[in-house]
């Protein structure tokens, strides 16, 4: 109504919202807040966001301890599908036709040191909204596909990362399932699990561990994904099925969102 009150004026009725109290809120919420407005439908809080593109990648690596914080260098390789770089090239006599991964500390180095192919983005990238590069863009679109659900699923690098986050849930745990789930939860919230969350992710777990035990090669199978090593002291079986845990902890819409 104000809006029409003031004879459609765009600039005033931007100028509006921008300095309206509910546009500057934090999303930062209270117990009082959170009492009054669960559902935000008052916007008592500003909304969350989801982490940008490369954030989300460098945040698994840090919650996973895997991330090498080394600065400068040349660009890394990390993993991709196979195949991409060649299907986009022409000619025999051009660089850039077939795509290496890095090997060993250089495939856990931040995101920002990525080699970027303008043709072909960096598909784990792309999928969470980072620009092609092919024009400037003042701002990016946050999205929300199943697609983005499917790479923190499959793709090798948050496989990796779940396998290393287990180990560390396992290795600070001592062997209680409820410590365990603990840490490992507390490092990708920064806070402890509710009750509820707790007995689902031991579900998960319970679940995994018998399907394992009828299939342990189906364990050596997601255990032998990426480059890295795991503890050969650590029961295959047991690590496998924390992994799982672990990857459904790094799929927390909470651990992606600011």
């Amino acid at each position: 109504t104000k809006f029409v009150r003031s004879g459609w004026d765009v600039k005033a009725m931007q100028r509006l919202i921008v300095t309206s109290a509910a546009y500057r809120q934090a999303s930062e919420v209270t117990p009082v807040l959170l009492e009054k407005d669960p559902q935000n439908r008052l916007l008592a809080r500003g909304t969350r966001f989801r982490l940008n593109a490369e954030i989300v990648r460098d945040n698994a690596l840090v919650i996973s301890g895997l991330i090498n914080r080394r600065i400068g260098g040349p660009s890394v390789f990390p993993y991709q599908p196979q195949g991409l770089w060649k299907d986009t090239s022409f000619g025999s006599g051009y660089t850039g036709q077939e795509y290496s991964p890095s090997a060993g500390e250089e495939l856990y180095r931040r995101s920002i040191y990525t080699i970027w192919k303008r043709t072909v983005p960096p598909p784990s990238m792309a999928t969470f909204d980072a620009p092609n590069r092919e024009f400037c863009t003042s701002r990016r679109a946050r999205t929300n596909t199943p697609l983005q659900a499917l790479v923190l699923m499959n793709d090798p690098t948050y496989v990796e990362a779940a396998r290393a986050l287990a180990q560390r849930m396992l290795k600070k745990g001592k062997g209680d399932p409820s410590k365990i789930i603990k840490y490992g939860f507390q490092l990708a919230t920064a806070r402890e699990p509710l009750l509820e969350e707790r007995e689902v992710l031991l579900k998960i777990y319970k679940g995994q561990f018998t399907e394992y035990q009828l299939n342990p090669g189906s364990a050596k199978m997601l255990l032998a994904v990426g480059d890295s090593s795991h503890d050969g002291e650590i029961d295959s079986i047991e690590l496998a099925s924390w992994t799982v845990v672990a990857s459904a902890i790094l799929n927390l819409d909470e651990k992606v969102l600011i």
